[in-house]
């Protein structure tokens, strides 16, 4: 939910005017927009390379995912893995382009620890592939947007830990 819908919903179940305070809120939004939609098309269009090389980072950071009975072993199971990668980006996509984390919350992080934990997957991998993500979005961006993606990066990697 973005910051414009959440600020009208709360006032309408108050029976009220957006205060100065909500209206401040929403100008810097908008004002925003323009900032926020590039670094999401940024991402998109990188999305192939970053999950590329965030995925050979994680891997050659935990080796024992893709070794034998680990849970990226084997060619399928990588890409699966590497899937998984990619829905998390998307998920950042998106909130960076509410300005917000909710739809990171209600779309994907709900659950993600438990179906993990019931499929046997390492948590932390998981973390460390989001954090080498990070990492690999920040080079694409300049300062001041690579700090705005971060904070969705380090809200997923909150979610896993």
């Amino acid at each position: 939910m973005s910051i414009v819908t959440k600020s009208i919903v709360n006032a309408d179940a108050e029976a009220r005017y957006l205060g100065p305070g909500e209206l401040d809120r929403i100008k810097n939004f908008v004002t925003t927009g323009e900032r926020r939609l590039r670094i999401a098309q940024t991402l998109t269009e990188s999305r192939e390379r970053i999950i590329k090389q965030a995925g050979d980072q994680m891997f050659q950071k935990r080796p024992d995912i893709v070794s034998p009975g680990g849970n990226a072993y084997g060619e399928e199971m990588t890409a699966t893995c590497l899937r998984d990668l990619d829905y998390y980006l998307r998920l950042v996509t998106y909130g960076v382009v509410a300005g917000d984390v909710t739809p990171i919350e209600e779309i994907g992080i709900v659950g993600v620890r438990e179906m993990y934990n019931s499929l046997g997957t390492p948590i932390p991998a998981v973390a460390e592939g989001i954090r080498a993500m990070k990492s690999v979005a920040s080079g694409l961006l300049s300062g001041e947007d690579a700090a705005e993606a971060g904070a969705y990066f380090d809200y997923v990697i909150g979610a896993m830990q």
